[in-house]
Formats: C-alpha cells, sequence, structure tokens
C-alpha cells in the first residue's frame, strides 16, 4: 500500500476529494439500489449492486491511474484519431441503441459480458481533447474564421448533432462546454457569437423537421420538450411529476440530519434513485448537512481544477484540465438543481457518486489526464529544484579548491570529468 501512495502523482488534493466521494457514494448507491433489486422479479439482493459499483469504481480508478501515467501530449493527437471514431459509435448508437432498465432509449450500446456503455461521454472527453488541442496552436499561427470553422466547427457540430436526438441535455451541455472552452482559450467572441447563433438555428430547424416528419429518424424531442414545457408551466402533469415530486418529498424528511445511513423510504417509490436522483436520496439519509458535504467537496474539487490549470506550462494543458474538469462540476450541480426542481429533469448522473459504468469510467479517464497535467508541473519543478541543487553544490566545491589550491575556476574544471560536473555529488564522493 505505502508503493502504491508513493507511486500515485500529480495534485494530491484532487486524488483526496475524487477518493472521498468514491468512498462516500458505496452508501447511498446500496440504500438506493433496493428497489432496482426487486424489479423484473428480483431477489431482493442489494449486494449484487452493491458489488457492481464496487467494480465499476475499482475498473475506473485502475483507468485512472493508467491515464495519470500517460503524458497528457499524447492525447493531443489520439484525439484526431479517436474523434472520427467516436462518430461511428454516435451513429450506430442512435439507430441501434439499447433501452436500459426501461430508461431512455438509443443512449446505450451491448458490449459483451452485458456490459452497457454510453458514447456520448467517451464523445465529449474526446471532443474537449481535440477544442483544446486546435485553440492551443493559436499560440503559434493566426485563427481566421474560416480556418476554425472547417477545422474546429464542423466536428463540433457533428459530435453535439449525433448525441443532441437521443440526448438533449448532453449536448446542450456539451455544446456550452464548447464555448467555454474557446472564451478560455481567446477565441475571437464575435466569431463565437455567430457559432452560438448557427447552433440555435440548428437545433430549431431540428426540431420543426422532427415534428413535420416524426417517424423519419430516431429521437425523443417529444420527451425533453414535454419535460421543459412541464416545468415552465403552472399546471402540472402528474404523470411528468411524478419523479420530482418523489425526490422532493425525499429532500424534505430528511431535514439538517437526516434519517440515517440506509433508512430511506422513497427509494422504493422513485425511479432511478441510485442514478439520476441519487442527490434526494442522499439528503433524505444524511439530511442538509450531507448534501452540503457534497456541495462542499464538489466546489473544492472545483477550485483544485482552476487552480491545475492556472499552474499548467502549457496552453493545451490550462485548456485540458478546463476542458475534462468543468464539465464534471457543471454535471453535478446539474444533477443536484433537478433534484431540488431548479431545473427540468435531464437525465445527468451524479458524478462518482451514481452507480453506473460509463459515468464513472469517464469521469475517472478525465480525471487522470487532469493529474497527468499536475504531475507534469510537479516534475518541471522538481526537476529544476535538482538542477538548482547541482549548481549550488558544484559552486561550492569549486570555492572549496579555490581557497584551498588557489587554483582558476579553469583549471578545477580540468581536474573533473564531464559527469562529475553533470553530478557534483559523485565528484564530492569521489573527493
Amino acid at each position: 500500500m505505502k508503493q502504491l501512495l508513493h507511486n500515485l502523482k500529480g495534485d494530491k488534493v484532487i486524488w483526496t476529494f475524487v477518493s472521498l466521494l468514491a468512498l462516500f457514494s458505496f452508501m447511498p448507491v446500496y440504500s438506493a439500489s433496493s428497489n432496482l433489486a426487486y424489479l423484473g422479479r428480483g431477489t431482493g439482493n442489494t449486494l449484487v449492486y452493491l458489488l457492481k459499483h464496487f467494480l465499476h469504481l475499482l475498473l475506473g480508478f485502475s483507468i485512472m491511474y493508467g491515464a495519470h501515467k500517460i503524458p497528457y501530449h499524447y492525447f493531443r493527437s489520439l484525439s484526431r484519431i479517436l474523434l472520427p471514431l467516436t462518430w461511428v459509435l454516435l451513429l450506430y448508437t442512435l439507430f441501434k441503441g439499447t433501452v436500459i432498465e426501461g430508461a431512455n432509449a438509443s443512449r446505450w450500446i451491448q458490449l459483451p459480458l452485458g456490459i452497457s456503455f454510453q458514447p456520448s461521454a467517451f464523445a465529449a472527453m474526446t471532443l474537449y481533447i481535440y477544442v483544446a488541442r486546435y485553440l492551443s496552436k493559436t499560440e503559434i499561427e493566426e485563427m481566421t474564421f474560416q480556418k476554425s470553422f472547417v477545422s474546429l466547427w464542423i466536428p463540433v457540430f457533428v459530435t453535439v448533432g449525433l448525441i443532441f436526438p437521443a440526448n438533449f441535455s448532453t449536448a446542450a451541455l456539451i455544446f456550452s462546454m464548447v464555448m467555454i472552452l474557446t472564451f478560455i482559450g481567446r477565441y475571437p467572441i464575435i466569431n463565437s457569437a455567430i457559432i452560438l447563433g448557427m447552433g440555435l438555428g440548428a437545433a430549431l430547424f431540428f426540431i420543426v423537421l422532427v415534428k413535420a416528419f416524426p417517424d423519419a429518424f430516431p429521437n425523443r424531442v417529444d420527451t425533453w420538450m414535454s419535460r421543459i414545457d412541464n416545468f415552465m408551466s403552472d399546471k402540472s402533469d402528474p404523470d411528468e411529476d411524478y419523479q420530482i415530486e418523489k425526490a422532493k418529498t425525499a429532500i424534505a424528511t430528511g431535514g439538517i440530519y437526516g434519517l440515517g445511513p440506509g433508512k430511506s423510504v422513497q427509494r422504493n417509490f422513485l425511479p432511478q434513485s441510485s442514478s439520476d436522483f441519487i442527490f434526494a436520496i442522499i439528503i433524505e439519509e444524511f439530511g442538509l448537512a450531507g448534501g452540503f458535504a457534497i456541495i462542499f467537496l464538489y466546489l473544492m474539487l472545483f477550485i483544485r481544477f482552476i487552480i491545475a490549470s492556472y499552474k499548467a506550462p502549457t496552453l493545451f494543458g490550462k485548456l485540458v484540465v478546463a476542458g475534462l474538469g468543468f464539465p464534471i462540476i457543471f454535471q453535478a450541480f446539474i444533477n443536484m438543481g433537478v433534484a431540488v426542481e431548479l431545473l427540468p429533469t435531464t437525465g445527468q448522473t451524479l458524478p462518482l457518486i451514481s452507480s453506473g459504468g460509463t459515468s464513472i469510467w469517464m469521469t475517472c479517464a478525465a480525471i487522470g489526464i487532469i493529474l497527468n497535467v499536475t504531475k507534469k508541473e510537479e516534475e518541471i519543478a522538481q526537476e529544476n529544484e535538482e538542477k538548482l541543487k547541482r549548481e549550488e553544490a558544484l559552486q561550492r566545491l569549486i570555492d572549496k579548491e579555490l581557497a584551498e589550491e588557489n587554483k582558476t575556476e579553469a583549471e578545477i574544471n580540468e581536474d573533473y570529468s564531464i559527469e562529475e560536473l553533470n553530478n557534483p555529488m559523485n565528484a564530492v564522493l569521489n573527493k
């Protein structure tokens, strides 16, 4: 264990907060999965879901550990190769997607061994790195709207467009994050405004097209439009409001300190209680104190991402940290906002806490890359410190020789080999 901890590089505070969120997740997932354990003639054994969640986290942290060992600049070129692959996966998912536990269709693909995978999460991470790669080139070449439209915005529109029909909230989050990245990367604001207008226009055109030809291709426009209408309308639909009402009941029941771990009542009635609405179960069992503790951890993680982005040695590193780190925090607050009815139902999970393999794996992969950026900064600082120590040791050695033998500095340098000059400590030992 000591050796493993020694091998963990990068920002130790990020490691700590991520580990705390993952450890905390076991209790609410174990408690909230009871309703899933009885669905479909289930036996009611929640230990199966707890073990499944443990395996997801174990694989996720293995991915994080592996990613933080790979130099982050390798992902610059890799994103160009992986982005077309994500388009193929998204297209396949759109027409051949699987329904998971009765939830939204056309979002998952079924892999061997019964593993379900959501390509949109992988596509989002790949796109953020691709956008960071392109924006980082502004340091060496001038960026024009014509060039950026072909190389930057067409890949963005293709990726978002393939996600939009089946998953509006994810597509909106990805597009919003790309716009934030362009702002951080100092992309011309007037060009961003033009792109924003084009994106809104394309979305409206798609909605009109779907309304005119509803059976032309798979989409869930009616579903998320009804959710928005229901959220904005004073007259609520009982069927549409069932989830949010149960979530609000759970939050109201929790009070300040909660009912206690494993004592949730609404977990038996709230659909997706272990994923989309797990924050409501957390407050019911741990109260507002538990809810604010989770918010505090995410805020501290957000601050560390900002610090890591500021300290990154390259513009690409800064943009990678922002592009991969900020969406994790935004997604968390979207999930919590839905639970307290500040936002319409979106289907976004609570990162590192909600059950679900794809969300955990992609979140861990993103954090692993961020940790590599912070590790690079640490390594540079360590190398500079070691270089300074070598120079100081050599200077002390030269000063000593000058004082004892009254030699010139050139004569002293001739007495030492190149290897000894590069490593003064060896020279000291040899003498």
